[in-house]
Formats: structure tokens, sequence, C-alpha cells
């Protein structure tokens, strides 16, 4: 799955946490977050400091609400990504672990794919 399919294909299953998700959708997601992350919310702030929306603004409002919608997309994302190795996405919970959660989150979403049908579905095709 290439950088495009992967965030175009994770934003039209934002809510989907059925199923199974290849490593290389799972990580393309990622950095498309994280660029996301380092690029629009300086730019975001900045925007809202020159318009002199320094408070809570409509630039703010629409900025939680974009997160809001990537969150729910990596959480599903991250829930198909554990299924594809034949755990449960409610391992995701792990990520609340104090300092070592968010390690062993990425030691579980790095791991290969189970090969094959699992109890999630048919292996993924990424």
């Amino acid at each position: 799955m290439t950088f495009g399919q992967a965030i175009s294909y994770n934003f039209s299953n934002l809510s989907n946490f059925e199923g199974r998700a290849g490593r290389s959708e799972f990580w393309w997601w990622a950095l498309f977050v994280l660029v996301i992350g380092f690029v629009i919310n300086p730019a975001a702030g900045g925007v809202g400091v020159v318009l002199g929306d320094s408070e809570f603004g409509f630039l703010t409002l629409m900025g939680y609400v974009f997160w809001a919608i990537l969150v729910l997309a990596t959480i599903a994302v991250g829930a198909r990504r554990l299924h594809d190795t034949g755990k449960s996405g409610w391992l995701q919970l792990l990520w609340f672990l104090p300092c070592v959660g968010w390690i062993i989150m990425i030691v579980l979403w790095a791991q290969p794919g189970a090969p094959g049908d699992n109890a999630y579905g048919a292996a993924s095709a990424s």
C-alpha cells in the first residue's frame, strides 16, 4: 500500500475496528499523522496569533475537531494492525502504562502479520 492509498483508506474507514491492516498501511498512516502534527499545529497557532485569535476561537475549535478525527482513525488502524498479528485491539490500552506503554505498542505494531486467515479475517493485502 502506498502513502496516498493508506491515507485515503484510513479516512474512509475511520470508525472501522474490524478486519486487518498491514504494516505499510499502519506506518504510512503514522507518518501522515506525525507530519500533520509538525506542519499544521504551528501553522494554525501562528495564523491564530496573526488574526488576534489567541483565545479559544474558530481555528482552535476546527483544530480540535480535526485532531479528534485523526485520533479516531489512528485508534481504528491500530486495532486493525493488532488484529493482523492475531492480537486483540484492546491491547492499545497498554498505551496508558507510564513510561513503557508506548514502547510496548511500537513493538506490537511492528511485528509481522500472521500468515493466512486468522480470527479477525483474511490476510491483509499489504
